[in-house]
């Protein structure tokens, strides 16, 4: 009995009010060494669901992704942007050093769609990071993707409204996004796994608006018409 408590107060989905403990899990950096601090050195979390909770896009979420989608795109990963609010401005994607080669966009036409489009990129090889807008959301929905994306092993950000902060959510890692007074991000960390929340931070986002969603043709437009298993 007692080995099998030792096994689970190491394990970091048991939150231990009183410690911090040390996560041994595969992650990405964000990219930006203030906020990886304030996520105790862990950064993106792979194999499991991100949600970044904003009033309206086009605060900043976006640069908070960058380095990542630079990283990755330069390693020939995939990157999969599913139902953005509006379309991404691929030339300044591109000045950032993004490569448009590895970046796709998927709309899907209704929520039996998404979820099943969602689930397929998370499982896939290929896949690096996925970017979804998935509106409303179950909590049970939240569970299926958090199997898909253990299976996968890859990076899910899920934009949702703020409203959502206090719904219970499996997700990983929980960011509340807001716009600061000087072109600034602010980031408060709602969840994060392994440790107590509350960690805050401001994120320099120079020229924010170059990245702001435009009507501008599309990286690759959707959906894509695939037979279900």
């Amino acid at each position: 009995m007692s080995e099998l408590l030792n096994t689970l107060m190491q394990d970091a989905r048991v939150w231990q009010g009183h410690r911090h403990n040390k996560i041994a899990t595969p992650s990405e950096p964000t990219g930006y060494q203030v906020l990886d601090n304030q996520l105790g050195g862990i950064g993106w979390p792979r194999g499991a669901l991100s949600e970044c909770l904003v009033d309206q896009p086009g605060i900043g979420e976006i640069h908070l992704l960058l380095p990542l989608m630079q990283r990755l795109t330069g390693t020939g990963k995939t990157v999969f942007w599913l139902n953005p609010p509006h379309t991404p401005y691929a030339p300044a994607l591109a000045r950032e050093g993004i490569n448009l080669d590895q970046v796709v966009m998927i709309q899907a036409e209704d929520e039996g769609d998404f979820l099943w489009t969602l689930e397929n990129c998370l499982r896939s090889p290929v896949t690096g990071l996925v970017l979804a807008w998935p509106g409303k959301l179950a909590t049970r929905d939240i569970r299926r993707l958090q199997l898909a994306s253990e299976a996968g092993s890859n990076v899910c950000v899920l934009f949702r409204e703020r409203r959502h902060t206090d719904q219970n959510s499996p997700a990983a890692l929980r960011l509340e996004l807001t716009p600061g007074d000087r072109q600034d991000l602010k980031v408060n960390v709602v969840k994060r796994r392994g440790s107590w929340p509350g960690q805050r931070c401001s994120l320099a986002m120079a020229h924010r608006a170059d990245l702001a969603f435009r009507d501008t043709p599309q990286v690759v437009q959707g959906p894509w018409h695939q037979s279900r298993r």
